[in-house]
């Protein structure tokens, strides 16, 4: 009898349950960086600091190594989130090559970004009429894009059902990389950058 609570015992001690949390930092990041590269911003590059001798980086080398001999490095921290398969790739590229069709309507007021993250057509009476087939054509793919954006990040990490933290992710995102002089919801009504 005892050997059977003994066993009990170190089953349900064997038991882990993992449970799989939104990495809601890594999704911010990864926003920007899709964002940015969509917009064509390429980040500004750092001045490197002045440089360790060989043996400096030695001496940091052992420290790092008997530190963590004493305490375990934590795996995981920060989770991360794939951003590149060939379907965010295709997706990218598309949203890429459709932004300078894009800028004009967002630099005339004519589109802006709603609190979703998706684009609408906000000034449709001041549209040009030779315009306004191609505004809502653009916005209707750009948006459309996104939507597929999302899902395949998503399903690029496993996660399928991730697709609405990683839109509302980006809603947020698209906003903060909004340029100056584009139109943005905000509680309900729209405000220029």
């Amino acid at each position: 009898m005892r050997k059977i609570s003994v066993l009990s015992v170190l089953l349900l001690t064997a038991c882990v349950t993992i449970n799989i949390y939104f990495p809601a930092a890594a999704a911010e990041k990864a926003a920007d960086e899709i964002i940015k590269d969509i917009q064509g911003i390429t980040p500004q590059k750092t001045e490197p600091k002045a440089s360790l001798s060989g043996w400096q980086i030695a001496v940091f080398q052992l420290l790092d190594n008997a530190i963590n001999v004493v305490v375990a490095p934590v795996q995981a921290a920060e989770a991360d989130l794939t951003i590149d398969s060939p379907e965010t790739r295709n997706l990218r590229a598309t949203m890429a090559s459709r932004f300078a069709a894009l800028q004009p309507y967002y630099a005339a007021g004519y589109i802006g970004i709603q609190a979703d993250g998706f684009l609408t057509v906000r000034d449709a009476a001041n549209v040009p009429l030779k315009d306004k087939n191609q505004v809502s054509k653009i916005v209707a793919a750009e948006n459309a894009d996104r939507k597929n954006l999302y899902q395949a990040i998503a399903n690029a990490n496993g996660h399928p059902e991730w697709a609405t933290q990683i839109k509302s992710t980006f809603a947020a995102r698209w906003v903060g990389n909004a340029q100056a002089g584009w139109w943005y919801q905000s509680s309900g009504s729209w405000t220029q950058k």
